[in-house]
């Protein structure tokens, strides 16, 4: 299914201007709302179309780019028009990451490209290749679980490794401090070093696993469930043992 194909095709659906309601904040409500179908996106002579299945992105085009590459050249569109297209569908998957990575990262390459470290055209995909993958494969995959807003991997000493974001910075420190805290307790019940932590908030949520030398901290979304998040990424460690 291409741009064109949907404005052949001209089902109805929700019209709205970019320059009025953010693209990501629309992006976010139809994952919020496990939303099936299009957001068809249009900046001047450019189409962008972003399909997503449940609420989670699974596809994007733009002008012969497709998957998450294509993604951030909309995102970062700085206007245009959109309309949500709930019957368009398709059948290929090039997006395997969640909403919150994604659009980190496209915020993330938006400001290297203010700092003059990208091409203003977007045109130098091996540049925003390499800006990409400045996580860990362990942080990536976690990204990819129901819930998780965040993670990084980090040494004990509270260093992240590979990603040296802010986001991964903030929440290394605050996986520092629980690891410091369990380990005073562990200590004063006998009960030895930390080897996972969990918090509740009324703010935030965070998850602390031990990973050999290292720590992996993780922010979950505030209406997430934390048990059953943790459930999953416990199965999902388990599943690749």
């Amino acid at each position: 299914m291409t741009a064109e194909t949907a404005q052949r095709e001209k089902i109805n659906g929700f019209e709205g201007s970019v320059a009025g309601l953010p693209l990501t904040d629309v992006i976010q409500l139809k994952g919020q709302n496990r939303f099936s179908g299009c957001i068809c996106v249009e900046y001047r002579e450019r189409q962008g179309m972003i399909f997503f299945r449940d609420g989670e992105i699974i596809h994007a085009e733009q002008e012969g780019r497709s998957g998450d590459l294509a993604l951030y050249e909309i995102i970062r569109w700085p206007g245009g028009r959109f309309s949500i297209q709930p019957k368009v569908t398709t059948t290929s998957r090039t997006i395997q990451q969640s909403i919150s990575y994604l659009l980190l990262e496209a915020h993330r390459l938006m400001d290297e490209e203010q700092a003059g470290l990208l091409s203003p055209t977007g045109s130098d995909e091996a540049a925003m290749t390499t800006v990409r993958r400045r996580m860990s494969p362990i942080a990536e995959r976690l990204l990819q679980i129901a819930g998780v807003s965040y993670a990084v991997l980090l040494k004990r000493d509270g260093t992240t490794v590979e990603d040296e974001s802010f986001e991964a910075e903030a929440l290394a420190g605050r996986g520092v401090a629980l690891a410091g805290i369990g380990n005073r307790l562990g200590s004063l019940f006998g009960l030895g070093e930390t080897r996972s932590a969990a918090v509740h908030g009324k703010g935030s949520q965070l998850l602390l696993f031990e990973a050999k030398n290292h720590y992996i901290s993780i922010a979950v979304k505030t209406e997430s469930p934390l048990a059953q998040v943790e459930a999953d990424i416990r199965t999902a460690f388990a599943a690749r043992k």
